[in-house]
């Protein structure tokens, strides 16, 4: 078992998924995409970028199957995604989304606009909640070997 970090005591373990699907024809969204520049997206990334978060390797806009993510952790098979507004009235598209992405072994972790523009610490917090809950390696999981 490849330790990836240490959060708040917890050893976090490696996850990476190797070949998750491609479609490349979203390829060319990317660079509109990441220049954009989204209030909450840049707020988010401004707390995990260059190892800020846990010597933890985030990317922006990373295309996973028919959808690019707003967020990847490609050493943990993670997606985070950041629901604005709109998400409001695409509760079926997201939760299609969301199925496909955890088809393919990647967990998701929801963050909303109000919470990152008005909560960040709490953001950070439940994201490390979250990691450690998913990646986390547990006593039990130490002593048997577990991979």
């Amino acid at each position: 078992m490849k330790i990836l970090t240490h959060i708040r005591g917890t050893p976090i373990r490696k996850n990476r998924i190797e070949n998750l699907p491609y479609h490349a024809k979203l390829k060319s969204l990317l660079p509109d995409k990441r220049k954009a520049r989204i209030l909450c997206e840049v707020l988010f990334w401004k707390q995990v970028h260059g190892g800020r978060f846990h010597q933890i390797d985030f990317d922006r806009q990373k295309i996973i199957g028919n959808y690019i993510v707003d967020f990847y952790v490609k050493s943990l098979g993670l997606a985070i995604e950041i629901d604005g507004w709109s998400h409001d009235f695409k509760q079926e598209y997201d939760k299609k989304r969301q199925a496909e992405l955890e088809s393919y072994g990647v967990k998701v972790f929801r963050i909303s606009n109000h919470d990152i523009k008005n909560n960040m610490l709490i953001v950070i917090r439940d994201l490390e909640n979250f990691i450690i809950e998913h990646y986390g390696v547990r006593e039990a999981d130490e002593l048997s070997g577990a991979e």
